[in-house]
């Protein structure tokens, strides 16, 4: 029971609207994994991101788990299993990753809280993503769509011979 107590503290729980909204006033940088509730958050990432709390001891620094299936501002993020990961500063998307790499999360973390600390602390303009984690999700259906046309061309061809 002690280290589930654990876990909900390093990551809060955002299941509504209403938590989120809450959750983007936060000052600092906000690390949320994206999760569909048939498949949970990723667990993969927790000692990973324990490890950079403890490090950097950071108040500015927050972590969170969400759920797309009942957070509004996150629809677009419904139905895909890929962990999801985003970066939020000042209520503004500033990252974005797909995949549970640990190394590229590490460096994000910690590139964007060091922006984040320049932008409290000596006026820097925050760099806002505008939504690149759907454009590339655009372009892998469109890749996907020409490889299922392709598929179905050479089966046709195996047909004729």
């Amino acid at each position: 029971m002690v280290s589930r107590k654990k876990e909900l503290t390093l990551q809060a729980v955002v299941n509504n609207q209403e938590l989120w909204e809450e959750l983007l006033c936060s000052r600092g940088l906000i690390v949320v994994d994206v999760y569909q509730c048939w498949c949970g958050p990723c667990k993969a990432v927790v000692n990973l991101f324990r490890k950079i709390r403890n490090e950097l001891g950071d108040d500015l620094l927050h972590f969170a788990v969400a759920e797309a299936d009942s957070v509004d501002a996150l629809e677009k993020y419904r139905g895909k299993c890929e962990p999801t990961f985003l970066f939020y500063a000042g209520g503004e998307l500033v990252a974005a990753i797909r995949g549970a790499n640990a190394p590229l999360l590490q460096k994000t973390i910690l590139e964007q809280l060091e922006a984040e600390k320049k932008v409290l602390d000596h006026g820097a303009e925050r760099v806002v993503i505008q939504e690149k984690a759907f454009l590339w999700e655009k372009e892998n259906i469109t890749v996907e769509e020409n490889g299922k046309e392709e598929e179905e061309e050479e089966g046709e061809e195996d047909k004729a011979d």
